[in-house]
């Protein structure tokens, strides 16, 4: 199979890249980069090791070159952000360049302009395109239909996050938190999506390994996506905290101090050496956490899974192995269209290969429940 990943010598694109590099079944791995010395640097690290590497240079926001790069390849992997500027650009170059097509892309507008915008395209070109295709959304939503599928009926969810400040990413994923907690976000209440302010409903969430954290809700996919795609879900709930020094950003953003991409980009920028200083550090592991509330034979029912790990880890094998399932069509759909991982993935084959890749799902707090 040949993929090209966009973003791929970024903090996750990176990673992501060298999974596949080595994966069985994998011929060929593009990293399409606009930063040529780091992707010219990643490859020669990778060639020899599995399947062949070489590096192309696009600019995202060219709709014929986007096509041109995209063409010949079994699938166009993206962790390319922040997504509410480049993932409706890829997912419209990959349906005309007749390629499949997985993001880890993360943001509620952004999922739901491609849901809105390419699933009609998409079926007609007879293409598949998996949105959110990471640990949250992506690991979380897999884990979601699987707790649903034990269930008559699912009818609430909530994903809880903790992503330390120095869990790593670089500027995008600076620029994506600040565009997560800024703003109105969408949520799923009492079976419709209704809009909230960013940051304006916080609670404590006991996580694995770091207990009481305080979160918030905030601008992610799942609430746009799950609801759509799992039957009955009335309510659908997104919330993240980042520990120590959360309120630095969490205040001003409920001030409306990061209500345009404008600011964003100064408050990225002005962050951008501090963030620096921590450069080569082992970035802190954080945790994630689902819940889901609904009826089995009568009765209400509640269950929970839950893990710890490095963000860029965990976010790029999802993808790898997204990406490696929809090359070899092991999915639960056969026709074109845009899906979510819970739409098209099977929980009995997607889980067990983040096992194997030492990414474990438990069933209690303590960790000593491995999932099934």
């Amino acid at each position: 199979m040949r993929i090209i990943v966009f973003g791929g010598a970024g903090d996750v694109g990176s990673r992501t890249v060298e999974d596949l590099v080595s994966a069985s079944g994998v011929d060929h791995v593009t990293i399409a980069d606009r930063n040529v010395a780091a992707a010219d640097k990643l490859a020669a690290t990778l060639r020899g090791r599995g399947a062949q590497v070489d590096v192309k240079t696009v600019d995202a926001n060219d709709h014929n070159a986007l096509v041109g790069a995209m063409q010949g390849y079994d699938v166009a992997a993206s962790t390319l952000g922040p997504f509410y500027q480049f993932e409706t650009n890829l997912v419209r170059a990959a349906i005309e360049a007749g390629v499949d097509y997985a993001s880890i892309c993360d943001e509620w507008s952004a999922a739901q302009a491609v849901l809105a915008e390419f699933d009609q395209p998409a079926r007609q070109a007879g293409r598949i395109i998996i949105t959110g295709l990471g640990t949250s959304p992506g690991l979380s939503n897999v884990c979601i239909r699987y707790l649903a599928q034990q269930m008559d009926r699912a009818r609430r969810v909530d994903v809880s996050v903790f992503q330390p400040l120095n869990a790593g990413g670089g500027e995008a994923v600076l620029k994506h938190m600040l565009h997560i907690i800024t703003g109105e976000v969408a949520v799923w209440r009492e079976g419709r999506q209704v809009m909230v302010p960013a940051c304006s409903e916080e609670r404590l969430v006991e996580f694995p390994r770091f207990g009481r954290i305080t979160v918030w809700n905030m601008g992610h996919s799942e609430p746009v996506t799950v609801p759509h795609f799992i039957p009955g879900v009335e309510e659908c709930s997104f919330f993240m905290g980042f520990g120590r020094g959360a309120r630095l950003f969490i205040w001003p953003a409920q001030r409306g101090l990061f209500a345009s991409g404008t600011r964003i980009d100064r408050t990225a920028r002005l962050f951008a050496p501090i963030e620096r200083l921590t450069a080569g550090q082992q970035p802190a592991p954080g945790a994630l956490r689902v819940d889901v509330w609904g009826e089995k034979d009568g009765a209400r029912v509640h269950r929970m899974i839950c893990g710890v790990g490095q963000m860029r880890e965990a976010t790029a094998i999802c993808l790898s192995a997204g990406t490696q399932m929809l090359a070899r069509k092991e999915l639960t759909v056969k026709e074109g269209g845009v899906y979510a991982p819970e739409a098209c993935l099977d929980p009995e084959a997607f889980l067990p290969a983040m096992r194997e890749q030492g990414i474990e799902a438990y069933e209690d707090l303590a960790m000593t429940k491995p999932l099934a």
